[in-house]
């Protein structure tokens, strides 16, 4: 008889212990946003977050209002869309608001690197030394040059012009940037003497799109490898991948190249002196890889996309890079040495700048996601006031919540080139409610967790775009065709990708 009152109250507190952990008990407190779990024990609303996150967030956000808790996947999100409450968030200390359970979890599932307690300083301290300031001219520099490589390496004749040249859009972006980017941050093939320099070059230019192919397979599968989704298939060719990539960027292979990034260099050796395994140090410049080279192809082809659909703005922007570089001696002219622009010369185009702005507020879309280790309170621009769970998580989407607000900017999915530059060049405003707007625009997050290369990934992009409008003439095979819709299977990664290419055609101008 005891035996069996053992097993019932055994059975009993699984079973209530279960349905806690389904969410079944979770109740709202007076204080607390607005909770909706969803009719699914447990899963809550994840399947239909993950099938397209904006639409979703929508639809709670007219349901309940600017705060509100939800579940997905075992865990309560708090979806905070009021922008004047981000930097409450954002600067909240890490003691209540802490990010890097999150992105343990995540660089260990996606690129698998077990992070050290140093990781983040090292990270940081090598991108504030050689990602801004003076650093930062050096990498422009490096980049440049392999931009020269991969794109002007064929003299032109002087003679009559080219003929067209047709290629996939995002396809001939994501594959240049990419190529590019690698070589000044992984290094070059070394060569003796000016004899053995263009075979090198050759070298780089096979070796750097073999790397950018098999890059595009993984980046296919990030978002379901993120997320936990992918089939048994998909599973194995992720990890036939990262194998591929820890040995292509193993330190051993790296050491045998020229020209690598102090970026590299410096936190290689910051992560051996502070013990790290060197088959880890392999990983970590996996995750680096993507970190770095992952968005600023796709925001390159968007820019380009939305120049050639607007000829207003392609005029514009192509007038203002002839104009920067007359004024800096490096007019395109047949006969003369490829062009070289200089971190100074990318500091005198506003207009592309603000190009570059409007396309990021259009198609970059990350999450920003804090773990709630206290109970805190949060005051929203209404004046109410809200209790964030400790346990809970706390979550910011500001493509939606700030990005394409009406409120905010007017006629938010029409592409504006000039809608961040006043006419005297200086930077706009933001203002809602007639309250100016801190928080504006956030391709790069914010806060502990903004993106430490965003200057040098702006750079490329720019340094890409100046390229191709100052060598080629560029229009789309079909001008008629409307703008290829997003991958709603990618929200929360960074910048959007299409959900199929576009055809151009180009030609050099001499």
């Amino acid at each position: 008889m005891a035996l069996g009152v053992i097993l019932l109250c055994t059975l009993v507190a699984s079973l209530l212990g279960g349905l806690y952990l389904l969410g079944v008990f979770r109740r709202r407190r007076p204080d607390e946003p607005p909770l909706d779990k969803g009719s699914i024990p447990w899963l809550g609303y994840a399947l239909e977050f993950r099938k397209d996150s904006s639409e979703f967030l929508q639809r709670m956000q007219r349901k309940h209002g600017d705060v509100f808790t939800v579940l997905l996947g075992g865990h309560y999100f708090t979806f905070v869309m009021d922008p004047f409450c981000f930097g409450a968030i954002v600067k909240e200390s890490r003691s209540k608001l802490d990010f890097r359970a999150f992105a343990v979890k995540l660089v260990l599932q996606v690129f698998g690197y077990k992070p050290v307690e140093a990781s983040r300083s090292i990270v940081h301290a090598s991108s504030t030394k050689h990602l801004m300031g003076d650093g930062l001219t050096l990498m422009t520099q490096a980049t440049m040059e392999n931009f020269q490589k991969l794109m002007l390496f064929k003299p032109s004749s002087g003679g009559e012009k080219q003929a067209w040249q047709e290629d996939n859009l995002f396809h001939y972006c994501y594959n240049i940037v990419f190529r590019a980017g690698y070589l000044a941050l992984y290094g070059t093939e070394p060569h003796h003497g000016a004899d053995d320099k263009e075979k090198a070059d050759e070298r780089d230019r096979l070796h750097s799109n073999q790397v950018f192919h098999e890059f595009r397979k993984y980046d296919r599968l990030f978002p379901q490898l993120a997320s936990a989704m992918l089939s048994s298939k998909d599973k194995r060719e992720a990890e036939r991948l990262k194998r591929l990539f820890w040995s292509v960027l193993s330190v051993k292979k790296r050491w045998q190249k020229d020209n690598i990034s102090g970026w590299i260099s410096d936190q290689d050796k910051l992560l051996a002196e502070n013990g790290v395994p060197e088959y880890m140090r392999d990983r970590f410049m996996f995750m680096l890889l993507w970190a770095s080279q992952g968005n600023t192809g796709p925001t390159a082809f968007w820019l380009l996309l939305y120049l050639m659909k607007h000829p207003e703005a392609l005029k514009a922007v192509k007038g203002e890079v002839d104009k920067v570089s007359r004024e800096n001696g490096q007019e395109v002219k047949p006969g003369r040495p490829p062009m070289n622009i200089t971190r100074d010369m990318l500091n005198q185009t506003p207009l592309l700048d603000s190009a570059l702005e409007e396309t990021l507020r259009l198609v970059a879309a990350p999450m920003l996601v804090r773990a709630v280790l206290q109970d805190i309170t949060l005051k929203t621009s209404r004046g109410t006031e809200f209790t964030l769970r400790r346990g809970d998580r706390v979550a910011l989407f500001p493509h939606l919540s700030v990005q394409m607000n009406p409120e905010i900017h007017p006629e938010p999915h029409k592409f504006q080139y000039n809608r961040f530059v006043n006419p005297d060049g200086t930077k706009k405003d933001f203002y809602k409610n007639g309250k100016r707007l801190k928080y504006f625009n956030m391709p790069w997050g914010a806060g502990v967790s903004i993106c430490p290369g965003r200057f040098f990934a702006s750079a490329e992009i720019k340094l890409f775009v100046f390229l191709m409008l100052s060598h080629y003439e560029l229009e789309l095979v079909n001008g008629e065709e409307d703008i290829p819709p997003i991958d709603v299977g990618r929200w929360g990664f960074g910048t959007m990708q299409p959900v199929h290419d576009v055809r151009f055609r180009y030609r050099p101008l001499f």
